[in-house]
């Protein structure tokens, strides 16, 4: 099976040694409210249809993943050889044949790559992680110079279908004022917020400028991704992986 079968790869100028993969979610065994591509653990699929959909995507990446537990908090861990799904929300990779991952079906997925230095990254950011600072602490974790780290924003619930409270908006506000440009008032105490700009915003004040990706709607590309918010939970979770291609 093909990446393509799967899914596609970031779209940016990263160095040849950097391999990406975003997945659909077609190309896998799940069925019902999961079908079919679901590499989600923890939302209700048979275990047995995740255990295979992940061996299919293992196999076209051609690096071991570092699944993840996810909490929407800020923890990032290094993608390491054991099995464990460790609790975070990031991994930072610095060797080949080991996949950084993160799973969704709405929040936003950042894979993070470096000009020179031979480290990547992959950050899961639904607005709570983003407004802890998952962003930051990912870029921090890469201990390199912001200014040649590239970024690519993945398959995220776009400004026209992500309606938020007062609370969500103040949350980045407090922090930066510059955030309010991010959010379109809606019904009365509501908000359509655009975790893209929230995401470019917050990588500017760290110095990364070199950001590409965006663009995309889960909410309103049914056929080809994965939307908690869109099917009331019942669904699967997307997969989005960068690796390095192999040793220098």
């Amino acid at each position: 099976m093909s990446d393509a079968a799967l899914g596609f790869g970031a779209l940016w100028p990263a160095p040849s040694w950097v391999g990406t993969l975003s997945t659909t979610r077609t190309g896998g065994v799940s069925q019902n409210g999961w079908e079919s591509l679901n590499l989600g653990s923890r939302c209700g699929d048979d275990p047995a249809h995740v255990a295979e959909n992940r061996r299919r995507v293992t196999e076209v990446l051609g690096a071991k993943p570092c699944w993840l537990h996810q909490v929407h908090g800020t923890t990032v861990v290094e993608a390491g050889e054991d099995a464990l799904e460790r609790q975070a929300d990031a991994s930072v990779c610095r060797v080949a044949g080991m996949a950084c991952a993160v799973l969704t079906a709405d929040c936003m997925p950042l894979l993070f790559c470096h000009q020179r230095e031979r480290v990547v990254a992959a950050a899961h950011a639904g607005w709570r992680g983003m407004a802890a600072g998952v962003i930051e602490a990912t870029v921090r974790a890469m201990a390199v110079a912001p200014d040649g780290i590239l970024v690519w924003l993945g398959p995220t619930i776009g400004p026209q279908a992500y309606e938020v409270g007062d609370e969500v908006r103040a949350a980045f506000l407090v922090t930066d004022p510059a955030a309010a440009e991010a959010f379109k008032p809606g019904a009365p105490g509501k908000w359509w917020a655009d975790l893209y700009h929230l995401a470019r915003l917050r990588l500017a004040r760290l110095g990364v400028t070199q950001v590409h990706g965006g663009g995309f709607c889960t909410v309103g590309q049914p056929a080809s991704f994965f939307s908690h918010r869109r099917d009331q939970g019942v669904t699967g979770r997307m997969g989005n992986f960068i690796w390095m291609v192999q040793d220098s």
